[in-house]
């Protein structure tokens, strides 16, 4: 995460969602100067699950998706590394 602090805007905010071992090495005059923030998220409870899923249940909220099958695994994951998935890819088993 290090290498994207100065990509922040004025005002920029990094995220950092879970957990991770990686240390961030943090400027101090990039995030001074530019009024930028650094802060972590936990990803939620079991039952903020529930409620984004009921949310999405009662608005109608759809994923979208690149399916592939699983036999096509290499494919799908060299499309997601390219860029050049517009949605989220996703393995299918069976029919």
């Amino acid at each position: 995460m290090t290498e994207i602090l100065g990509g922040l805007a004025i005002n920029g905010k990094l995220v950092a969602i879970g957990a991770s071992d990686e240390p961030i090495e943090v400027p101090p005059n990039l995030f001074l100067m530019g009024r930028r923030s650094l802060v972590g998220w936990p990803s939620g409870t079991s039952m903020d699950s529930q409620d984004t899923l009921s949310f999405s249940v009662h608005s109608g909220v759809r994923p979208m998706n690149e399916v592939f099958p699983l036999e096509r695994a290499a494919e799908a994951y060299d499309h997601m590394m390219s860029g050049k998935a517009r949605f989220r890819c996703v393995l299918t088993t069976g029919n």
